[in-house]
């Protein structure tokens, strides 16, 4: 009898692919009311297909099931490809929270004295708590101005983020504490610092060859494409592996497991790319045409830098690249100048021209703009060349999406540089003399060489001491990542899911554009498998983040004074404009009074526990003038309020819903039952708010233009869906329950 040799990795990609064999993608059944007999002698039981909100990040695709107007059981849905019929514990939950008898019904107002341990909570009815909240907030900026506003948010159900954008127009205040600064914000800023697009997210779904877990457990808890995603993935990738203090469950069956020092992830990220450049694993043509990498940095420190235009987007700062307008009377202060390593002679880059919008009729390609218009009627350019848009391509060679009913999107060829042109990377000798203008001459390298110089300190050596990994591994994990497994397919082995962990450390930002160009370079940026763009859509599409209103009456929130902008100059800076101000610098504020005073706010699922130093951000939120919490239960920032709002379970609400990772899937939240008593969405919430504030929501001259509180859902999603194929809600409400959700690849390719 033969040795058996299978291991538990080997029979976990058989299991996968036995599931393939056996069909796991059967075909969904449709309609909206489709009925079951019940087994329990109750009424008939209907099936509606929704996506789940259970945990804030997914997005999975889910059945819900409803009998005499209750909610009994949900499942996963198989046609979503992103989720691939996983339904997680959290989701499943979702069912307990719905019908927990806790749940806040009606608006109440508070009666006791905040440091009483009863609220003492009255309930009112929803004209007068708008009629207080309308009173109280006016009166406290009338007082104090705008800015003595703030708001909370956290990342849950989908009408929720109002914080983000609708209630700082509102009142016009930039202060907000959001979920991003911890969750997802550093890394959208960093790469959106390195990137055009801030291609933030791995696509998980289209399947890298090499599947790089770094830093959480998304086969257990939501990262955009995860649990049965991520497990479906690992195993049926060539490689697996896994950098994380902790060995996952799903790590367990890793080839390789980097148990790196907490915190350590930038000097992980600074080695692979020590490696990757040595071993000459990086992609040649991308870093070269696709990179800033053979731009000329001048190193004379007494040189003076001319104005770039290019620094508008980055306010006033400095950088060091050499422009032809330093070197040439009338020259280019947009053109960046590189070396021809075929001639020896100087040439440039230039980063300005009208935007491909405006030079193409093709409404996806509209969304390629990669600058701001200018009169020169080219594109972004080499010396020389006259770019379009490439065209030219074939579908990608993904494998593994024979399960999921996913679109294979198509790979643009890479295009080679004109005749007569290939920029260097690297300097004569390490250095370059060049005349300016005025006929001084400076120093410069190239900004590859800097890299270089850079991550040569982080040998897999010196590494090794940093994060504790053994320095052989190391070098063998970002050989793997970094080699193509097959260089015909034109692109990289993917990305890098690297998850919050990296977000919650210090440093953070330039962590995450360590990962961000560990990737570039190996050309692993907007490929299948690789990290791309959030989930294209419409213009209003996802509600969460966007306001579909007319202009507000009292002007836009002024960016330099949000606070803790003195700390952190980017969240001052209008160009950036990350959106949040920082969670203890609000709570210090309160305390202070510096740099002015805030007194009042509204949460509306954020909570005070989950950012800065909970008692701390407690004992200042009870100093507030006026607190208002939207919310399905009272926790101990609810506790705090003065008026409580009740708000409808995802289960309870109807809305258009995408992906936020780059899965590239949309569909919906439909609504399965009533609201508890008087709970009602947060959108209907949001635009009450607005009609108090006396502020308009939406387009219209008419009260029930501005404030359609009684249909609210339907008008807004009918705005969401401006420019799709199916403008009208109901309409995609009813294809949905038919189909499931769109693909992305499909819809917008």
């Amino acid at each position: 009898m033969g040795k058996l040799t299978m291991t538990r990795r080997t029979f976990a990609k058989m299991a996968a692919a036995t599931a393939a064999a056996v069909g796991v993608t059967a075909p969904a059944s449709s309609a909206l009311a489709e009925t079951k007999t019940g087994t329990t002698g109750a009424g008939e039981v209907k099936r509606i297909r929704s996506t789940c909100r259970g945990c804030g990040k997914m997005e999975c695709g889910v059945w819900v099931y409803v009998q005499d107007g209750k909610v009994i059981r949900s499942e996963g849905d198989e046609a979503a490809f992103q989720s691939m019929g996983n339904h997680c514990s959290k989701g499943q939950a979702s069912l307990q929270a719905a019908y927990h008898p806790d749940r806040l019904k009606y608006p109440m107002k508070r009666t006791n004295p905040k440091d009483s341990n009863d609220p003492g909570w009255q309930r009112i009815t929803w004209d007068e708590a708008m009629e207080t909240i309308g009173e109280k907030f006016s009166e406290l900026q009338s007082k104090y101005g705008n800015e003595t506003y703030f708001s909370m948010a956290g990342t849950s159900r989908i009408w929720s983020m109002g914080p983000y954008a609708a209630l700082k127009q509102c009142f016009v205040s930039p202060n907000a504490i959001q979920a991003n600064e911890i969750c997802k914000g550093p890394r959208f800023y960093a790469t959106k610092l390195n990137d055009y697009n801030a291609y933030s997210w791995m696509e998980t779904v289209g399947r890298p060859r090499v599947y790089v877990q770094w830093g959480g457990a998304s086969e257990l808890s939501n990262y955009d494409d995860s649990c049965r995603t991520t497990v479906d993935v690992a195993t049926r990738a060539d490689y697996h592996i896994l950098v994380d203090p902790r060995q996952t469950n799903l790590g367990k069956e890793a080839d390789i497991w980097l148990p790196l020092r907490p915190g350590t992830d930038a000097a992980m990220g600074l080695g692979w790319i020590n490696v990757v450049i040595n071993k000459g694993l990086y992609d040649d043509l991308y870093v070269r045409k696709w990179m800033n990498a053979p731009m000329l940095v001048v190193e004379d420190e007494d040189w003076e830098p001319s104005v770039s235009d290019s620094q508008s987007t980055h306010g006033s700062k400095k950088n060091r690249l050499l422009k032809q307008s330093d070197i040439k009377e009338g020259g280019s202060n947009t053109a960046f100048m590189v070396l021809n390593e075929l001639n020896g002679e100087l040439t440039y880059y230039e980063s300005n021209g009208k935007s491909v919008a405006s030079s193409v009729t093709d409404a996806s390609a509209a969304d390629l703009s990669l600058s701001s218009s200018s009169s020169s009627g080219k594109l972004p350019h080499w010396e020389g060349e006259d770019w379009k848009p490439a065209t030219a391509g074939r579908e990608a060679q993904i494998h593994g999406l024979d399960l999921t009913g996913q679109s294979q999107g198509f790979v643009i060829d890479a295009t080679p540089f004109i005749d007569g042109l290939y920029p260097a990377l690297y300097t004569p000798e390490g250095g370059l003399e060049v005349t300016l203008k005025d006929g001084k001459k400076v120093h410069c390298r190239t900004v590859w060489e800097h890299l270089c110089d850079r991550v040569a300190e982080y040998t897999p050596e010196k590494v090794a001491e940093i994060t504790g990994c053994k320095a052989e591994d190391i070098e063998r994990a970002a050989t793997i990542y970094a080699t193509r497994l097959d260089p015909s397919t034109g692109y990289g082995n993917g990305g890098i899911q690297y998850m919050l962990p990296l977000e919650h450390s210090c440093n953070s930002l330039q962590t995450n554009r360590t990962m961000d160009i560990l990737c570039g370079i190996t050309g692993n940026m907007d490929i299948p498998g690789g990290m791309r763009g959030s989930t294209a859509g419409w213009p209003f599409f996802d509600l969460a983040m966007t306001l579909p209103s007319a202009a507000s009456v009292k002007g836009s929130p002024d960016q330099s004074k949000i606070i803790g902008g003195d700390k952190f100059p980017m969240l001052a800076d209008p160009k950036c404009n990350p959106s949040w101000a920082d969670a203890t610098s609000i709570y210090k504020t309160i305390e202070t009074g510096q740099p002015y005073k805030l007194s009042c706010g509204i949460g509306q699922t954020g909570d005070h526990m989950n950012q800065s130093n909970s008692l701390y951000a407690y004992e200042q939120l009870k100093k507030l003038d006026f607190w208002v919490s939207i919310d399905l239960w009272e926790t101990p920032t609810v506790g705090v309020a003065d008026i409580v709002l009740p708000a409808a379970h995802w289960m309870e609400l109807d809305c258009i819903r995408k992906s936020q990772g780059s899965s590239g899937s949309f569909g919906a939240t439909c609504k399965a039952v009533e609201p508890p008593a008087e709970a009602e969405p947060d959108l209907k919430i949001v635009m009450r708010i607005f009609k108090a504030m006396g502020q308009p929501y939406c387009e219209g001259s008419t009260d029930d233009e501005k404030w359609p509180i009684d249909d609210a859902e339907n008008v807004c999603n009918n705005i969401a869906l401006a420019g799709f194929r199916i403008p009208e809600w109901q309409d995609y409400k009813q294809a949905f329950q038919e189909n499931g959700p769109w693909d992305s690849k499909i819809e917008k390719p």
